[in-house]
């Protein structure tokens, strides 16, 4: 349970082409075959997951393999080991961080409200020798703020930069590595530079934390909790690795079923755990308050920066958004208009087959939109593989994951723009929100492939 499931490729996957080939004649041939429908879309009993393919030995050098087989359940032990038996000195101080994607898989697992199953959640990563522990929806929602920010100007200058537009979001670790690995300059210039609310967060705890409690980085062990195995390979990238203090933005990554199944092993019941409040990165005294961002499950960029450029760019105040189905429940659009004028044209693309219908659309410039969020995974983050597999196929916990949803949705909105603590954060971190610093820090660069692609891959 606590290893990245990375499949083993002998002569040649084969995989990448087969489903990309069959996907062409499924639309017709197939129309009649028993299909497993999840939340609203359709899937095949052998869908091929875009994280299992991008990690199979195939994509994946040995460096990458070694570099993933230490984000794990036991280099964390490892690590809680080694802080009882050494000097106080050179004691580790532990953070964890809890991706809000994965309090719904707790609190549905506990029986529990969303806050209360987050403060038992706080309360076990305590005993083990958790010093803090974060909620990410600050982190959250500076890749928000960013992502809107970045928007507007593309927007802008689409009439002489021709990849200004489409942008696409850049918070999911399968997608980016697709376009890296694969799609290259077709689609890399168009990514959205925020950086996700996981390496944010990275940021945040390693060099704003760290300094107010007057720690190097490299003697702060930061744990991310999330939904799904894809967050390691993010983990793990070169960029987000400082060399000249050995450390990384987010040192291990565990999904949350990794934590559960910890729970588990260690034989720890939910009713005999504390109510313990989550910390603030500011310091204050008191619980911090849960709330989540617009969306259907995940950080919900489409929604809030089609509100904001609405706004920033028309003068126009959209309250509700209303999704248009097009392909299925995963491929969906949003469109403004005024006077019959299209003025704005979004587009939701999630799962591994829309992707694919997404990209031989780009390829025939038959892309109408402005945005896309992408997810690699159907059904958005709640249903990432790290928390919402039903079985070692991977399948979806069908039943699981709309429980998630109904205890996500539960939670109060607040938009990244009223939040004071990002105001704050904003100068006495950055230095102001079109700083050098926070230029440096909120956002990075993505890349084309280096090596040429592997021939078992047609994409």
């Amino acid at each position: 349970m606590s290893e990245v499931n990375v499949p083993k490729r002998n002569e040649k996957c084969e995989n990448c082409t087969k489903q990309c080939n069959k996907k062409q004649s499924d639309e017709g041939a197939n129309s009649h075959q028993e299909r497993d429908k999840v939340n609203g879309q359709e899937h095949e009993g052998s869908q091929l997951l875009l994280s299992a393919c991008l990690s199979c030995d195939g994509c994946l050098s040995e460096e990458e393999s070694l570099k993933i087989s230490q984000q794990s359940l036991e280099e964390v032990e490892r690590v809680l080991a080694l802080n009882k038996k050494c000097d106080v000195s050179k004691h580790k101080v532990l953070v964890a961080s809890v991706c809000p994607q994965s309090l719904p898989f707790f609190a549905v697992k506990f029986g529990l409200d969303i806050t209360e199953a987050a403060h038992k959640l706080c309360a076990f990563l305590k005993s083990l020798g958790v010093q803090y522990v974060f909620d990410t929806t600050l982190a959250a929602g500076f890749s928000i703020l960013e992502s809107q920010k970045e928007f507007i100007q593309r927007f802008r200058r689409r009439h002489h930069d021709s990849n200004a537009l489409p942008m696409f979001t850049s918070s999911c670790p399968g997608w980016i590595r697709y376009s890296e690995r694969v799609l290259g300059s077709l689609v890399t210039p168009h990514i959205c530079t925020a950086r996700s609310p996981q390496q944010i967060m990275g940021c945040l705890v390693k060099d704003y934390f760290s300094k107010q409690q007057k720690l190097s980085p490299e003697k702060v062990y930061h744990v991310f909790v999330a939904p799904c195995f894809d967050k390691k390979l993010e983990a793990v990238r070169e960029e987000f690795y400082n060399s000249l203090l050995e450390t990384r933005d987010v040192d291990c990554v565990l999904t949350s079923g990794e934590i559960f199944y910890l729970m588990e092993q260690r034989k720890v019941s939910v009713e005999e755990l504390d109510s313990v409040p989550l910390d603030h990165v500011l310091g204050e005294t008191g619980g911090a308050a849960l709330v989540r961002h617009e969306g259907r499950g995940s950080e919900g960029f489409l929604e809030h920066v089609f509100k904001h450029a609405a706004k920033e760019l028309f003068g126009l105040d959209v309250h509700e958004i209303t999704y248009k189905t097009l392909r299925n429940r995963d491929f969906q659009e949003v469109t403004l208009e005024r006077d019959g004028e299209t003025l704005l044209q979004f587009a939701a693309v999630y799962g591994f087959r829309n992707i694919q219908t997404l990209v031989h659309r780009m390829r025939k410039g038959r892309v109408p939109y402005q945005l896309v969020e992408v997810l690699s995974c159907p059904g958005g983050c709640l249903s990432g593989r790290g928390q919402a597999a039903s079985d070692a196929e991977g399948r979806l916990d069908k039943a699981l994951v709309q429980q998630m949803e109904e205890a996500y949705s539960s939670l109060p909105v607040r938009l990244p723009e009223v939040n004071p603590t990002l105001h704050t954060l904003y100068q006495d971190w950055l230095q102001g929100q079109d700083s050098p610093q926070a230029g440096t820090l909120l956002h990075t660069q993505y890349r084309s492939p280096i090596h040429t692609q592997p021939p078992h891959m047609q994409w």
